[in-house]
This record gives structure tokens, C-alpha cells and sequence, in this order.
């Protein structure tokens, strides 16, 4: 797909410095440029690399002072970052506009599909399924019976979506995910064999979340897992059963969550945390990376650790952490005198 300078100005709504018939069909980083590429320059520190750099056309900032001419079609505009970072929308708008039917593929005749939805190759929809409308779902994708989905969804390729899952509108899922699958629910029997308890709950997931690569979100026992509006997931999440997310929550990737925890609004989680079950979790807490949170939070609190405290508290804990040999050896040290002296004294 090609665009031309003319084009991308009047989408950023820029001032065109040199050729306007000019053609790109790819984005580049600056020091990356080839011929047909479209870049941008915001950060001053990259100005050398608009000498040198072979992109086509470079979005610039109209305050920009360049020392010599350049030799690329240029487009003026007041924020180049924010205009790249608009343009990267457009395009990709425009690279996911599917629409249709690829075969082969399975919709149920119970199912009711919305205006404009794109149904990628091998990928199935169950009964009683009610899809929005400009829904993308890509190929190898599965959604099983009495799912309802919002209107400007995407589903990427291969994610499963079991049955009874509930998402709202302008959510993405992305490639692997599995929603609504088992809770981690058994219960031993007299002979200590453990028998699986029905998890007969279902997934609710709210408007505008994003839901990154490879995450994990199981239904509930009783009731409903919920992820609120405007949460988003890195990838590699696990969210267990009946576990509660506040609207505008963010979590970074491998952080697992067990039942039953409730967390707050606009919470903040690190990295590779560990949440134990059946507690909560305050509004705009945030928690350090690869901390272990086995109690409740209340509102504002900021921790880091295993198991996890106060963040300043844990930093002056540190200190005297990563300072234990030398202090470890200067008692030593002191105790040696000290019995040499009473023997002394003896």
C-alpha cells in the first residue's frame, strides 16, 4: 500500500517541502531509512542522521533548524512525535480494515454477526454467539457458545475464547490468549485423588482493555472473573477465578494473580508479581516488580519485596542488605577484641 506526500500531509494536516508526488509504503526509524520508507525526526540528537538517511519523506518539526538542505520530500508540522505517533494509528486502521469471509471456516446458524466483521480462515464461532459490528477476528481463531462481543473488536490469530465469555466494545485480544477456561478448582476426595470442582461461572471483560499476548484468564466457580474498563495486560498474564480487576488497572507481564483477589483502580503492578488469593487490593497502589503480595493494600500504597513493604522502607532495607559482609565482618572484628580484652582482664 502506497501513500503519498501529498496524502500523509493532509492527514497531519503539514506543510509539504518538496516533492508532494512522492511515494512511500513502509515506516522506518531515521538511522534505518530506505528509499520508499517514511521516518520522522522529533529528538535533536538524531538531527545528523536527516543528512544521511535514505527515507523518502521525513516528518519534521516546523521550529526545526536544519544546517544545510536535504534532499528528501520533508513535511512540516507543529509535533512530529505526536504526528508519527497519529499516522501509526491511521495505518494501522487501515492494515486491519478486513472485512469478509475467508474459507474454510464455521459460524453457526444461531449466530448473530454484526456490519463489517472479518472472519479469518479456519477460525469457528459456536452457538447463540452475538458479534458487533467492524469485529476482526483472525484466522485460527475459537469462540465457543453464548459468547457475546462488543462492536471494534480484534481478535488476533489463535486466541480461544470459551463459552459464556462476555467482552465489551473497542477491546483487543491478542495472539494465544485463552478466556474462560477452568478455574484452578479441586477438592480431595477420602483417598487424598483430587476431583475437579465445576467452574460453571463465565469471563466478563469491560470496554477499551487490551489484553496482551499469551495471557490466561480463567472463569469463575460461581459468578464472574471481571476486567473493568480500560485495563490493560502485557503478555503472559495469569488471571485466576473470580479474580477482579479495577477500571484502568495496567500489569506487566508474568504476573499471576490467584482467586478471588480483588484489585482496585488505576493500579500499577510490575513485572513477574506473585498475588495470593482472596485478598484486596486499594485504588492507585503500585506495586514494584517480582514483589510477593500476600496481604491487602490499602489505597496509595507503594511496595517492593518478598514478601512485599513499604518502597522506601525496602530501599533503606537494601542498603544495609547489600552491605551484610562488611558489616558481618566488623562484628566480627569487634567480638575478637572484645574477648581479647577480657581474657586480658582475666
Amino acid at each position: 500500500m502506497k501513500f503519498t506526500a501529498k496524502q500523509i500531509a493532509e492527514i497531519l494536516e503539514g506543510e509539504i517541502v518538496g516533492n508532494p508526488e512522492t511515494e512511500v509504503s513502509k515506516l522506518s526509524k531515521i538511522e534505518e531509512g530506505k528509499e520508499g520508507s517514511l521516518t520522522f525526526l522529533a529528538n535533536p540528537k538524531y538531527t545528523p542522521y536527516i543528512y544521511t538517511t535514505n527515507a523518502s519523506i521525513v516528518i519534521i518539526n516546523k521550529s526545526s533548524c536544519l544546517e544545510k538542505e536535504v534532499d528528501k520530500t520533508l513535511i512540516k508540522v507543529e509535533d512530529a512525535y505526536k504526528s508519527f505517533s497519529k499516522l501509526l494509528s491511521f495505518y494501522n486502521e487501515v492494515k486491519n480494515n478486513k472485512k469478509g469471509r475467508e474459507t474454510p471456516h464455521f459460524v453457526a446458524d444461531s449466530a448473530l454477526i454484526g456490519e463489517d466483521v472479518y472472519i479469518g480462515a479456519f477460525s469457528y464461532v459456536g452457538e447463540n454467539v452475538t458479534i458487533g459490528k467492524n469485529v476482526k477476528i483472525y484466522p485460527n481463531t475459537y469462540i465457543g457458545d453464548n459468547v457475546s462481543i462488543g462492536d471494534n473488536c480484534f481478535l488476533f490469530a489463535g486466541v480461544k475464547i470459551y463459552s459464556e465469555t462476555e467482552i465489551g466494545n473497542n477491546c483487543k485480544i491478542h495472539s494465544g490468549c485463552v478466556i474462560g477456561s477452568d478455574g484452578f478448582g479441586f477438592t480431595p476426595d477420602e483417598n487424598g485423588d483430587y476431583k475437579a470442582v465445576p467452574q460453571i461461572g463465565n469471563v466478563i471483560i469491560k470496554d477499551n482493555v487490551d489484553i496482551g499476548s499469551n495471557c490466561t484468564i480463567d472463569r469463575a466457580t460461581l459468578g464472574s472473573t471481571i476486567i473493568r474498563e480500560g485495563v490493560k495486560l502485557d503478555n503472559q498474564i495469569q488471571i485466576a477465578h473470580n479474580v477482579e480487576i479495577g477500571k484502568n488497572t495496567v500489569i506487566a507481564s508474568q504476573t499471576g494473580i490467584a482467586g478471588s483477589t480483588k484489585v482496585g483502580e488505576y493500579c500499577m503492578i510490575g513485572g513477574q508479581v506473585g498475588i495470593v488469593g482472596h485478598i484486596t487490593i486499594g485504588n492507585n497502589v503500585k506495586i514494584q516488580a517480582q514483589s510477593g503480595i500476600g496481604r491487602n493494600l490499602k489505597e496509595g500504597d507503594v511496595v517492593q519485596g518478598s514478601p512485599a513493604f513499604g518502597y522506601s522502607d525496602y530501599n533503606k532495607s537494601y542498603v544495609h542488605f547489600k552491605n551484610l559482609p562488611n558489616i558481618a565482618t566488623t562484628i566480627h572484628k569487634i567480638q575478637k577484641e572484645l574477648n581479647a580484652q577480657q581474657n586480658k582482664n582475666e
